[in-house]
């Protein structure tokens, strides 16, 4: 394959720096992604008649203290424990010492979205005992707009050459400069487009839902997560293992947490289609025995 044909990404991953703060694109991208997915399910708030001011004010900050402290943690335990145990202030006041005693801020590198699934899932069921909402309602909605926020961070990583790809010759393959010169598997864009797609699918469901069926509780939430990890399962496949640890792994590290994700995500899927079926029977019988009368 002719190299001229594979996209040449040498993109500086910091916008501008303010003294020691550098202003990057992944954090940039990663709020502009949060703003998007919070607009969104203002809409959602309304059509469901369940928005009020101190709900959606109280829904950004329990979001992003669940989403950016589950994948911190989830990062600093399962792929660079070693690290962090020893380095422990590092995991949320991200500043090192430099060779020359300087304090540099070294950026929040390191995400796991399997622990932001779970700091998420923990934030929104500690958030809807605050504002008073059910459970099942809020993870739902959440869920429908999970995927769009995913997808956002994936072309994040991409900004910043990170969590790349396997070498290829396909004709689109990226060469990251700031890594290497091999042509590789642009992964992050395969995930981007996948949970976006994702995204459409469940957004879809959910404003068509009254027309094409009906869903029990934890049906949005059980589709995301199953999607989602699927595709992260699959996709994993095109990446390099992020840690060496990885690589006498039959399954990496990524596939393995995905695991309980898929399984459970298939588990509401079937519970929430048996809950729909055993209330659709119900309201039959119901009108049956009133038309009877």
């Amino acid at each position: 394959m002719n190299p001229i044909l594979y996209i040449n990404w040498d993109i500086d991953p910091v916008i501008f720096s303010l003294g020691p703060v550098k202003i990057q694109y992944y954090g940039l991208i990663f709020v502009t992604g949060l703003a998007l997915c919070y607009y969104i399910i203002g809409h959602i708030y309304k059509k469901e008649k369940i928005y009020t001011p101190n709900a959606m004010e109280k829904l950004f900050i329990y979001a992003v203290i669940g989403i950016f402290g589950g994948a911190r943690l989830g990062h600093c335990l399962f792929y660079d424990f070693e690290y962090f145990s020893s380095h422990i202030i590092e995991i949320f006041i991200p500043f090192r010492e430099n060779a020359n005693g300087v304090y540099e801020f070294i950026g929040y590198k390191g995400l796991a979205s399997h622990g932001g699934a779970i700091g998420l899932f923990i934030a929104m069921l500690l958030y809807s005992r605050k504002v008073h909402i059910p459970f099942p309602k809020i993870i739902d909605i959440i869920a429908i707009l999970a995927p769009l926020g995913g997808a956002f961070i994936r072309i994040s990583n991409l900004m910043n050459s990170e969590i790349i790809g396997r070498p290829t010759d396909l004709p689109w393959a990226f060469i990251f400069r700031y890594v290497d010169d091999l042509p590789r598997h642009p992964s992050q864009l395969y995930e981007s487009i996948s949970y976006f797609i994702i995204f459409l699918i469940a957004y879809s469901l959910y404003k068509y839902k009254r027309q094409m069926f009906k869903v029990g509780s934890y049906f949005y939430f059980g589709f995301s997560i199953f999607a989602i990890f699927l595709m992260r399962f699959l996709l994993e496949y095109t990446k390099e293992n992020q840690e060496s640890f990885e690589d006498s792994m039959f399954f990496n590290m990524g596939q393995i947490l995905s695991i309980p994700f898929i399984v459970l995500g298939l588990y509401l899927i079937l519970r929430s289609y048996i809950q729909s079926s055993k209330m659709t029977t119900k309201t039959t019988k119901v009108t049956d025995k009133q038309c009877r009368k």
